[in-house]
């Protein structure tokens, strides 16, 4: 058993313009006696509306508004800021997208297995939960580096046992908030895509380890929809508008220039790209926005002056 518990343990969950079922999901099952602080990220009125009658609705539950999109990172730090300020009590946080829903028992799970990771001596820099992807059903995987491969481990959902990762994705991570504010926060810069990337890197950084922990299951969304497309079989690819196709290429060199970054992590991140631009010039409708917005994410981040990360001058 742990030493913490659930009152030791604050949530953050974004929204922005939500689907009210995952959202209603979600409250439902965080612990009733952790604070819950929702940052909505300038949602239109009727949305903001069923934010605030959700919030009404569910105990320990504050709402923070912004009036326009700052995105994912601002909106966090935003969060954590709150909860350090609101709450001294809690020491965990637990962030969420608007579409994560834990699984009964789950969020204990997690601070279980925090503890139990401390305890024997090492410095927890954050643990996240098995991710199934609410479409498919099937599992996120946890990321990890072994030489010059990125691999991702599928541990059965439930599995005892904490798997070492090199990223966690970001929606489900318990972060110490000592931690968090520490190294200065998400790059608020990078506003939404491999904001989890980044920020897991700078964490293994500073000398601190990540985990995966397979006994505490979460629902996700993984995304909106996919291409499907014949290459020697059928495949799907993840489908994002060319806003977001932006940001990933802007910022994934923006996360290459910068010197923390695992050089194995760099390799696949460009083989990725490449495949990016290849399968939606060829099978998305949209191709051309999408090749534009690729393009001028790839010369703004190839041609911006590099930004230190958060934290890398106190």
């Amino acid at each position: 058993m742990t030493d913490l518990d659930l009152t030791a343990v604050a949530t953050v969950t974004v929204t922005y313009n939500p689907d009210p079922w995952p959202l209603a999901a979600q409250l439902q099952a965080l612990p009733a006696a952790s604070v819950k602080i929702i940052v909505d990220n300038g949602s239109a009125p009727d949305a903001l509306e069923h934010i605030q009658a959700l919030a009404a609705r569910t105990p320990n539950t504050r709402i923070l508004r912004n009036a326009q999109n700052l995105g994912l990172a601002a909106a966090i730090n935003l969060g954590v800021r709150a909860v350090r300020e609101y709450h001294s009590r809690a020491r965990l946080v637990l962030l969420l997208d608007q579409d994560s829903e834990p699984h009964p028992g789950s969020i204990q799970t997690l601070l279980d297995g925090f503890d139990a990771i401390a305890r024997q001596g090492q410095r927890v820099g954050g643990v996240g939960p098995c991710l199934l992807d609410t479409a498919t059903d099937l599992s996120h995987g946890f990321h990890h580096a072994a030489g010059w491969r990125w691999k991702r481990s599928y541990p059965p959902p439930g599995a005892s046992e904490a798997v070492p990762c090199t990223s966690l994705n970001g929606s489900g991570t318990l972060v110490p908030i000592d931690l968090f504010l520490k190294l200065g926060g998400l790059d608020e810069a990078l506003f939404i895509d491999h904001v989890d990337t980044e920020w897991s890197f700078r964490v293994l950084a500073a000398g601190y380890g990540l985990w995966g922990i397979p006994a505490a299951v979460f629902t996700h969304r993984m995304g909106q929809s996919s291409i499907r497309f014949w290459m020697l079989g059928w495949r799907l690819w993840p489908s994002r508008p060319p806003r977001r196709h932006y940001f990933l290429f802007r910022n994934a060199i923006l996360l290459m220039r910068r010197p923390y970054v695992p050089r194995v992590w760099r390799f696949w991140a460009v083989v990725k790209l490449v495949l990016t631009a290849i399968v939606h010039g060829l099978f998305d409708p949209e191709r051309r926005a999408q090749w534009q917005q690729m393009w001028k994410g790839l010369r703004e981040g190839l041609h911006s002056s590099p930004m230190p990360p958060p934290g890398s001058q106190s």
